[in-house]
């Protein structure tokens, strides 16, 4: 789907508004999609390491929070280029798109060998830097190495589906994120079992297993990931709009200074939010394995209720930029009013099934009734902020598409520190409070950015 058209085609009259809402959903369904699936196989995933026991388990999640650091970085990168090639299309430039995307495969091919090298040299040092316990170190480590070995294509997977997505195909990312998962799935089976005799019914036969454990569920990641970053690469390199085929591959400082003038500041939002996370996470530790079992479940459930948000900010970033690229004020205000209470009614809707079930979500994964109260309990809590929070997000992507990441870093950054690790830390290490207090300080966070981002679009101030 081509929304440079779209978004120069009836940028007047009173079907306007009625029109641009299937185009929201065209754009935003395939990433919700695939960001379900990618929330399933996580719970799949986790299933499969847990029934090796409670070490492999801690071996895999214990770098996890580095994860999040490197995958924020390589994906702030990514919205330079999202914000530049949608404006360009917007405006019909679409040479300067396919250039863009050209300067795109560069910046994935020196940022995946950066973060390879970067990663491989660290894979013994992590673990430690982690505080893990000595006793499984070893097979962190190992873990950590193999999953990591693979950051070329991880990197061109993230950059290069973000080309696509800018230039309004959202489908094909869906479609190469669920082979991703599905191949993970398949090749955990072989790999991290031993071979074994499986029953269904009165059939048995003999399944082959390579028996290897956590190293077995690393490989079967870092195939899928090269698979991902190659497939990427060769439907970007065919697609019809933003092709690079023919580019030259130097670098292109006209493309590369606008893009990273704006990948800069969401960069340094997503490392400084992703490691308040870890330092939210290590006082909520602190409270005790009840706390940490029923925060760990809590949070793993609540991620999949996040879903039309993030959604809905793809959308959001690709029609802005479009808007702003065609110069149709009319229609990038249309599509704020279009777009905000489409958000806010599927958060609604979320939050009150989030509201309703939370207790059956929570049985999914513990049977201690202290973890199931107790986690429960803070899902509902933050149920009802659900809501406010959506509007921060769709903001955020539609400032993202015009270029501006400047406000959203510092909105971001401020609430993180000075509400809920400020706030957190002020409720559980010094006032001896408990998890729903750590919980009730990220929801003042959330709500925090709800007037942030309201005063600065109700203002205007986000399309200036």
């Amino acid at each position: 789907m081509n929304t440079s058209s779209t978004s120069r085609s009836g940028s007047s009259g009173k079907n306007t508004t009625l029109q641009m809402l299937p185009i929201i959903v065209a754009l935003a369904w395939p990433t919700m999609l695939e960001q379900l699936m990618q929330t399933a196989v996580q719970y799949i995933d986790t299933a499969m390491v847990g029934t090796l026991g409670t070490q492999a388990t801690a071996a895999v999640g214990a770098t996890s929070t580095v994860n999040w650091l490197i995958n924020s970085t390589i994906s702030a990168i990514s919205i330079g280029f999202l914000s530049y090639i949608s404006q360009a299309l917007g405006a019909a430039k679409t040479d300067q798109a396919k250039k863009a995307a050209s300067q795109a495969v560069l910046v994935s091919l020196i940022t995946g060998i950066f973060f390879t090298i970067l990663t491989v040299s660290l894979s013994g040092i992590v673990p430690k830097w982690m505080q893990v316990d000595p006793s499984i170190q070893k097979m962190a480590s190992c873990y950590f190495l193999i999953l990591y070995l693979p950051m070329l294509p991880r990197t061109m997977g993230i950059i290069l589906g973000t080309v696509l997505r800018a230039a309004g195909d959202t489908k094909t990312p869906m479609k190469v994120g669920c082979l991703i998962n599905l191949i993970n799935i398949i090749l955990n089976y072989f790999l991290i079992y031993e071979t074994r005799t499986v029953s269904f019914g009165s059939l048995s036969f003999l399944m082959p297993g390579a028996g290897l454990g956590i190293i077995g569920a690393a490989a079967a990641s870092a195939i899928a990931y090269t698979y991902g970053g190659v497939a990427i690469f060769f439907r970007l390199y065919r697609h019809q709009t933003v092709s690079p085929r023919g580019q030259s591959l130097r670098p292109a400082p006209e493309v590369l200074r606008p893009c990273m003038r704006i990948a800069f500041p969401n960069m340094l939002q997503r490392f400084a939010t992703s490691l308040g996370y870890v330092v939210f996470a290590s006082m909520i530790n602190s409270l005790g394995e009840i706390s940490t079992a029923a925060h760990t479940i809590a949070n793993t459930v609540e991620s999949a209720f996040y879903i039309p948000g993030w959604g809905m900010q793809t959308a959001a970033a690709t029609l802005s930029g479009n808007a702003k690229g065609a110069g149709d004020d009319r229609r990038l205000s249309q599509l704020s009013r279009v777009i905000i209470p489409l958000e806010v009614g599927l958060m609604v809707f979320s939050g009150g099934l989030l509201f309703l079930f939370a207790p059956n979500l929570m049985r999914l994964f513990s049977h201690d009734p202290d973890v199931l109260s107790l986690g429960s309990i803070v899902l509902r809590m933050v149920a009802v902020s659900e809501p406010f929070y959506g509007v921060p997000i769709v903001i955020e992507g539609m400032m993202q598409g015009l270029g501006k990441t400047k406000a959203p870093f510092f909105f971001n950054v401020l609430g993180m520190w000075c509400i809920r690790i400020a706030g957190t830390f002020l409720c559980t290490q010094m006032l001896g409070g408990n998890l729903i207090s750590a919980w009730g300080c990220m929801i003042a966070h959330n709500l925090l950015l709800f007037v942030l981002f309201g005063v600065h679009y109700l203002t205007g101030r986000w399309k200036k």
